[in-house]
């Protein structure tokens, strides 16, 4: 709730018009990723497999504005999903279209990881007990609302992309709130749990300073 509240002081206006929110999350993060320690290049120099990973999606993303921005991003992110997921060239697949479906809808990149993370803890054929599918967990019902049935919900990026522009519309309908739009997302209207754990892990995991 705390996290959630900060976002709302930084930026009073709503979340999916508000320049002054990407700002101020890029700042942060370029402050962040700059007190990286040394051992994280250290790590991916030896690991040639995902040095070579990372230089494929780096070159072949068209989301990140500029490269550096690139390899900075998904050296941290892939460096914080290792404990995770340990391939590595899943692990980057997932990272590089997590960041373009994400900007695709207008949502902070690191917010849809702390999402992930909740939902399916990164397996891409995580089944729920309701039979929310995938890695955002989104319900087949969707499939048939969008006249796509054949559609595989366990590929990552139809997942990804259905799971993002179904939070951002919550994100609109809610006018920014972060609470109220998690708490539809997840079905939990009227209830603060689900929101504080996504809050929680994206503040714990995805977004240090």
């Amino acid at each position: 709730m705390m996290w959630c509240n900060l976002f709302k002081r930084s930026c009073p206006d709503s979340y999916s018009r508000r320049p002054v929110f990407a700002g101020l999350l890029r700042a942060c993060l370029l402050i962040t990723f700059a007190c990286l320690p040394l051992t994280l290049s250290a790590d991916t120099v030896s690991d040639p497999e995902l040095q070579r990973l990372l230089k494929d999606a780096v070159e072949s993303s068209d989301s990140f504005e500029d490269r550096f921005e690139a390899e900075v991003w998904l050296n941290d992110m892939s460096y914080r999903l290792t404990p995770i997921l340990n391939d590595p060239e899943e692990r980057i697949e997932i990272l590089t279209r997590v960041h373009q479906e994400a900007n695709r809808a207008d949502l902070p990149p690191e917010l849809v990881l702390a999402v992930i993370d909740i939902e399916s803890r990164f397996d891409r054929f995580a089944i729920s007990r309701a039979g929310a599918r995938g890695l955002m967990q989104v319900m087949p019902f969707w499939l048939e609302e969008l006249d796509r049935p054949d559609d595989n919900l366990f590929e990552i990026g139809i997942n990804l992309r259905m799971g993002c522009t179904i939070l951002k519309h919550y994100m609109d309908r809610e006018d920014g709130d972060m609470v109220q739009a998690l708490a539809r997302y997840n079905g939990s209207y009227g209830k603060t749990w689900y929101s504080e754990k996504v809050l929680g892990r994206l503040a714990d995991r995805w977004f240090r300073n």
